[in-house]
C-alpha cells in the first residue's frame, strides 16, 4: 500500500529554520500540506526564509533565541496561538564554533549547554504541555549528530553536549508514549551546509592543508562518498514527524551515508 504522511493541515513548529537543515525541513513539511511556524534568531534572515517558503504553503516566522528561557516560552505560546495547537515539533539548532576540548572556556561550555542541552529539554516540556492539554497525539523530532555515537575531532562542545539529545529522546519516548506522543531523534552526518564548510576550514587550518583537501579526506570515510544534501535529511524529519512512522518512538536514526562504524 502507498505510504501517506497524513500531514495535510497538521500544525508544525520547526526551529532554526531560516537556513540550512531547518529551512529544508520546513519546506518538506509545507510540501506535504502542513501549516508551519519557522523560527530563527536573526529577524532579517528569518524574513527572507519566510518569503522563500511562502509559495509552498501556509508559513509564519517567529524570532526567538533557543538559548533564552523567555524566548522559548514566547516561541511556544505564539506558535500555539498562530497554529491553533502543535502537532509536530522539529528541533534543529545551530552549532557552537569548532574547537578542541582544551580550547574551551567556561562561557563556551555554558553557552553550548544552554543551546544543545537545556534549550531542547525545556522546549520539549513546553510543547508537551500544549499537546497534553489538547490531547494531541503529537510527534517530536530532535536533530543531534553522529558525533554522539563517534566523537568528531575539533568540535568538542558538540560532541559533549549533543549527547543529551539521546537521553531526552529515550526519556520522553517512555514518559509520553502512553499519552500518545512519539519522540525520535535524527543523527545527521556531514550535511552540505555552511556549518560543514566552517568545519572543513577549521580542519584545514589545523592540518596545514586546503579546505578542499580537508573535505576530500573526510569524504573518504563515507561509504556513499559524498556529503548529504539538506533535502535528503529533511525526508527523514518528515517520516518521523508524520503518520508514516506511527509505530516508531525512542529511535535515533543516523543519516550519514554509512559513515558510522559502530554497531548499535
Amino acid at each position: 500500500m502507498p505510504l501517506a504522511s497524513g500531514l495535510s493541515g497538521q500544525r508544525v513548529l520547526v526551529t532554526a529554520a531560516s537556513q540550512g537543515i531547518g529551512f529544508a525541513a520546513a519546506r518538506a513539511f509545507l510540501e506535504e500540506g502542513a501549516r508551519v511556524v519557522v523560527n530563527g534568531s536573526h529577524a532579517a534572515r528569518l524574513d527572507r526564509a519566510v518569503e522563500a517558503l511562502r509559495s509552498r504553503g501556509e508559513v509564519r516566522g517567529i524570532v526567538a533565541n533557543l538559548a533564552l528561557h523567555a524566548d522559548l516560552d514566547r516561541l511556544v505560546d505564539e506558535s500555539r496561538v498562530a497554529l491553533g495547537g502543535i502537532d509536530t515539533l522539529v528541533y534543529v539548532t545551530g552549532s557552537p564554533a569548532p574547537g578542541t576540548f582544551m580550547e574551551q572556556s567556561f562561557d563556551s561550555w555554558q553557552a553550548a549547554a544552554n543551546l544543545l542541552t537545556v534549550g531542547p529539554a525545556y522546549l520539549a516540556q513546553k510543547v508537551a504541555d500544549v499537546m497534553l492539554a489538547s490531547r494531541t497525539p503529537g510527534r517530536m523530532v530532535f536533530s543531534a549528530s553522529t558525533a554522539i555515537r563517534e566523537p568528531i575531532p575539533n568540535i568538542a562542545t558538540s560532541n559533549v553536549c549533543r549527547i543529551a539529545i539521546a537521553g531526552l529522546v529515550r526519556t520522553l519516548a517512555r514518559e509520553l508514549g502512553p499519552k500518545g506522543i512519539r519522540v525520535n531523534g535524527v543523527l545527521p552526518g556531514f550535511i552540505a551546509t555552511d556549518r560543514l564548510t566552517h568545519v572543513f576550514e577549521d580542519s584545514a587550518r589545523r592540518r596545514g592543508i586546503t579546505s578542499d583537501q580537508a573535505r576530500e579526506l573526510s569524504m573518504r570515510d563515507i561509504p556513499l562518498g559524498r556529503a548529504g544534501e539538506p533535502e535528503e535529511l529533511a525526508r527523514v524529519f518528515v517520516f518521523l514527524g508524520s503518520d508514516m512512522s506511527s509505530y516508531v518512538t525512542g529511535a535515533l536514526v543516523p543519516v550519514d551515508g554509512g559513515m558510522l562504524r559502530s554497531v548499535g
